[in-house]
């Protein structure tokens, strides 16, 4: 029984081989010029649906990440700071930390790549298959509090909590109240050996008590945090101050 290209490609559709239902004529084509085996044919049409099917996953993890920038770790300029070594960074990129669920805590002032470091991890944890979330602190307070009562804060904080990396960014950069604290510390304990978490912040883990206020929440926290932990703690001078340019002409 012979069919037309467009009854196959309606076959694959309901076969849910969409992409493949698509190139279905041009593939088809290829295969008659090339006088392709019927091996080579079908290997054809599977590794073209695999491959369409690999990209569509990449764009979405990379929309659900929400990096606030794309900029890879191959950006990274390991010369303008002191905190990681080629190697080291070679380690991160490899990413046998987040496979066995350590977290990172990236400390340092304002404008040393702290962020940077960690969405180029991200990216590179993206490509790889993992299910990554990006956050700032801020905006993850909001988010806990609000999510009794608000549809997108739960969708969202859902998607937090089944990937398999989150990045809290500014860390620490204001205080919380009881009910912060203790939202945050919930959160956290939930993720305890199930994601891999890489914080940034300014602070270092001995002053946040100061600003969670609870002596006892900030050691919970910093109970699971520190667990299975790297510090990468940098103290040279801002990027962006090294860098930046100036309205005014240097003075003769």
């Amino acid at each position: 029984m012979s069919q037309s290209v467009s009854e196959l490609q309606q076959d694959f559709r309901q076969l849910r081989l969409a992409e493949t239902a698509d190139a279905l004529p041009q593939i088809l084509r290829e295969a008659e010029m090339a006088s392709w085996t019927y091996i080579e044919f079908l290997s054809a049409i599977t590794n073209h649906e695999r491959a369409k099917r690999d990209a569509k996953s990449l764009e979405r993890r990379m929309k659900w990440a929400r990096f606030p920038f794309i900029k890879s770790l191959s950006e990274f300029n390991l010369e303008e700071q002191t905190a990681l070594t080629a190697r080291q960074l070679k380690q991160l990129k490899q990413l046998n930390w987040l496979e066995q669920q350590y977290n990172l805590i990236l400390l340092g002032p304002p404008g040393v790549g702290k962020t940077f470091l960690a969405v180029g991890l991200g990216i590179e944890a993206v490509n790889h298959g993992f299910k990554v979330y990006f956050v700032t602190m801020g905006e993850l307070v909001q988010l806990l509090k609000s999510e009794e009562f608000s549809s997108k804060s739960k969708i969202q904080l859902k998607r937090l909590r089944d990937s398999d990396l989150i990045i809290i960014d500014d860390l620490m950069y204001m205080a919380m109240d009881q009910r912060e604290a203790n939202l945050f510390f919930h959160l956290v304990n939930h993720l305890y050996e199930r994601s891999s978490i890489i914080l940034t912040s300014n602070k270092s883990p001995d002053q946040w008590g100061e600003l969670i206020g609870d002596q006892g929440i900030t050691t919970a926290i910093l109970d699971r945090l520190l667990h299975r932990v790297e510090i990468i703690h940098s103290d040279d001078d801002s990027h962006r101050m090294r860098n930046r340019k100036s309205l005014f002409s240097a003075e003769v």
